[in-house]
């Protein structure tokens, strides 16, 4: 992307979702060491609400590093905690969850900011397409799976996201910082401001 998040500052934003009522408040910070993608996140679900707060950490490649999660609902509170070492293996505390080692990048399902983390990492020109292996947290049981995704960069601001084998695609729209502007048929941001 042409632009880059300011060293000084942060962007903040948020998204109303699409398919049923909700809505996040997101943050994206600049730190010495790569980046910060926080947010909270309120929705329904089959006609029952929940609350998600998230805060992933990335190195200067847009590698994730950690991720901390923590849902609220009618059956109480979850936490979840990660960790990616330089060789790509994820931990829960001490113990490695070995089916994730490889991916790159966590995909939170009930937030669009973790698209951020391939677009930008990946850095694809106009017209080039790349696969990559996520590290997708399904929302709200928090179990970790992994999920194959296709990106290609159709426009300067535009990518087709495809995941599952192309089951499902949809057409992104993305600011200059890589971050989701609108997500059919999930988001659309409705309020931002600088860094």
């Amino acid at each position: 992307m042409n632009a880059e998040v300011s060293h000084h500052g942060i962007r903040a934003l948020v998204w109303r979702r699409l398919l049923s009522p909700g809505s996040e408040y997101f943050e994206l910070r600049a730190r010495p060491e790569g980046w910060v993608l926080a947010g909270s996140v309120v929705f329904v679900d089959g006609g029952l609400p929940h609350f998600v707060e998230y805060t992933v950490t990335t190195n200067a490649a847009w590698e994730t590093q950690t991720v901390h999660v923590l849902r609220r609902n009618g059956d109480g509170e979850a936490r979840l905690q990660l960790r990616v070492d330089g060789e790509r293996r994820w931990w829960k505390g001490d113990e490695e969850v070995a089916h994730l080692r490889g991916c790159p990048d966590i995909d939170v399902a009930c937030t669009p900011s973790t698209n951020t983390l391939p677009i930008r990492r990946l850095g694809l020109a106009v017209g080039q397409a790349a696969d990559v292996r996520a590290a997708w947290l399904r929302i709200p049981s928090l179990a970790l799976e992994v999920l194959p995704q296709r990106y290609t960069r159709l426009a300067e601001t535009r990518y087709r996201y495809e995941s599952n084998g192309g089951r499902f695609v949809a057409e992104v729209d993305v600011d200059a910082d890589g971050v989701v502007t609108h997500y059919p048929p999930g988001w659309e941001r409705v309020a931002v401001t600088g860094g």
